[in-house]
This record gives structure tokens, C-alpha cells and sequence, in this order.
């Protein structure tokens, strides 16, 4: 786990360490030492801390005047153990919807499991975006499978033509607005 880094392409156009309005602004990163670990495996230290001890997140790219944010995530979502959700909101989307964020596109390559809870975090988060939406790209089927089956897909869109195989070959502002097109047609 420790070769897996956060996808670095768009550091031309954000970084969130130089994001005054980030949660993760002038964050500090020693390559030299990898201290952060997901049971026992250590991790990239590109990859931040929201405070769980098993999922980890990088601000790929955000736009507050369109109002959208990109995270991608490593780890496991342990909202049972952990409450990886909380830590989650708390610490990082409490901060971007502050700001304004309404758009959330969230990439879950590399999260293997997902063990759910109650949904109170989801619905509040949910509540807050109002006009705003929810989009998980590229997460495993298994966990989109435990998310059906604790009713998160009533808070976040998820499967389908949300399965961006490319994404990494786009720039990040068409990323955003294919995902944001994806998301209308499902709306409509």
C-alpha cells in the first residue's frame, strides 16, 4: 500500500497544501518517513489524515466558484469501528461546504471494504448541499453493494455511467463537467 499515491496530474491546476480555503492548507509531507499506517500497512505520506485510523483522503482539485471538489480516498470505510464518516464531515466537508462547496465527485479506487452504520452523517451532509449532489466514481461493486443495503444510494449517486474508467486522462475541469452532465441526466 505504501506505492499507492494519491493521483498527482492535476497539481498544475490545485493543490490543496496552497488552497487557503482547504482543510489540508500548508500541510507538510516527509517522504523521507512514512508514518501513517491503515492496519499495520503503511501508506504514501501524499495521502491526508481526516483523523480515522483507516481512511485516508486527497484534495485532487477544487473550484469554489463552480462549487465542486474532487477526494479521492485509500483505505477502508469503517463507519462500525471507526465512524469514518464522522471524521469525514467533521473535518473535511464541514470545511468545504463552509466554503461554499455543493458538488462533491469522490473516487474510490483504492477503498477495499466498506463496513456501514446509520446514515445520520449522510442525510446531514445530504441536507446541506440543497441543489448540490453526491457522486462516487470507480468504487468496487462490493461496496457499492453495502452502501444499497444501508440506503446511502438515496444520499449518493453511484454506479452506471459514474464508473469514469478515463478520468485520470482528462483535465480536471472536464472531469468535473462530465460528471456534472452524468449526474443531470439522471436528474432529468
Amino acid at each position: 500500500m505504501h506505492e499507492i499515491e494519491p493521483f498527482y496530474n492535476w497539481e498544475e491546476y490545485y493543490t490543496s497544501v496552497e488552497d487557503v480555503q482547504s482543510p489540508f492548507y500548508e500541510a507538510e509531507y516527509n517522504t523521507e518517513s512514512y508514518s501513517n499506517a491503515i492496519y499495520g500497512y503503511y501508506i504514501h505520506p501524499f495521502w491526508d489524515s481526516i483523523g480515522s485510523e483507516t481512511l485516508y483522503v486527497k484534495i485532487l482539485f477544487a473550484d469554489y466558484e463552480e462549487q465542486v471538489v474532487v477526494i479521492e480516498f485509500i483505505g477502508e470505510w469503517n463507519d462500525t469501528l471507526h465512524n469514518d464518516i464522522m471524521h469525514f464531515k467533521r473535518n473535511v466537508l464541514d470545511i468545504l461546504l463552509a466554503e461554499g462547496i455543493t458538488k462533491f465527485i469522490l473516487i474510490g479506487e483504492n477503498v477495499m471494504n466498506f463496513h456501514g452504520s446509520d446514515d445520520e452523517y449522510y442525510a446531514e451532509w445530504f441536507e446541506e448541499i440543497e441543489d448540490g449532489w453526491i457522486a462516487a466514481i470507480n468504487f468496487r461493486e462490493h461496496i457499492l453493494e453495502e452502501w444499497k443495503k444501508y440506503g446511502l444510494d438515496y444520499y449518493i449517486n453511484f454506479g452506471g455511467t459514474l464508473e469514469v474508467l478515463n478520468w485520470r486522462t482528462m483535465r480536471p475541469q472536464v472531469f468535473c463537467q462530465t460528471v456534472e452532465g452524468l449526474i443531470q441526466k439522471r436528474l432529468d
